[in-house]
């Protein structure tokens, strides 16, 4: 795995490993991002749901519990060790049945579902091509649903952010919220 890490860094590319993952799934961290807050509103019961970039599942289980017995999560990640972290915290809560586990490729995120919403949280500045990515997730997106894109105030910095916004709205989507998500900058997307 470290070489794989290795070799990414060397193409210009980084993907966060899994094994400092689990630094970003703990109390401290809900503390000022709860999941539930940040949901609210977005997503609802029966609604199909896809949180791209999974990690081992911060979000992906709240949004389970949102969606209900009648909805569903497609968790996507690159990562078969990220997947396997939110199928063991979903098979200890009870919510496996609501979640699919989807392996993306690192050019594309690989589902042609359309979806209520998508989650992109702290993973877009990850992606060597937005733009090609962008256009992908407006495709899954249903029309006048939701997009909440979310990155990290440490690693984007404004101005890398407004051209992340900037190349949505090329894709398609039409900004309508800047909420407010702790240690992070996030905007809210409809297509319309």
């Amino acid at each position: 795995m470290a070489l794989n890490t290795l070799r990414s860094l060397i193409k210009g590319q980084h993907v966060c490993p899994w094994w400092l993952i689990h630094t970003f799934d703990n109390r401290l961290r809900r503390m000022f991002e709860k999941p539930e807050s940040i949901l609210s509103g977005l997503v609802s019961a029966g609604q199909t749901a896809l949180d791209i970039g999974c990690g081992i599942g911060f979000f992906t289980l709240p949004l389970a519990r949102i969606v209900g017995v009648e909805g569903s999560v497609i968790a996507a990640d690159l990562q078969d060790r990220m997947l396997a972290g939110v199928k063991r915290k979903a098979d200890r809560a009870g919510l496996t049945s609501r979640i699919r586990f989807h392996r993306c490729q690192p050019e594309t995120v690989g589902l042609t579902d359309a979806v209520d919403f998508i989650l992109a949280h702290w993973m877009v500045h990850e992606v060597p091509d937005q733009e090609r990515f962008l256009r992908e997730v407006h495709a899954l997106l249903k029309p006048g649903a939701y997009f909440l894109l979310v990155e990290p105030l440490g690693h984007v910095s404004r101005k890398g952010f407004d051209k992340t916004l900037t190349l949505a709205c090329q894709a398609g989507f039409r900004h309508v919220a800047a909420p407010k998500v702790g240690l992070s900058r996030a905007a809210l997307f409809t297509r319309f």
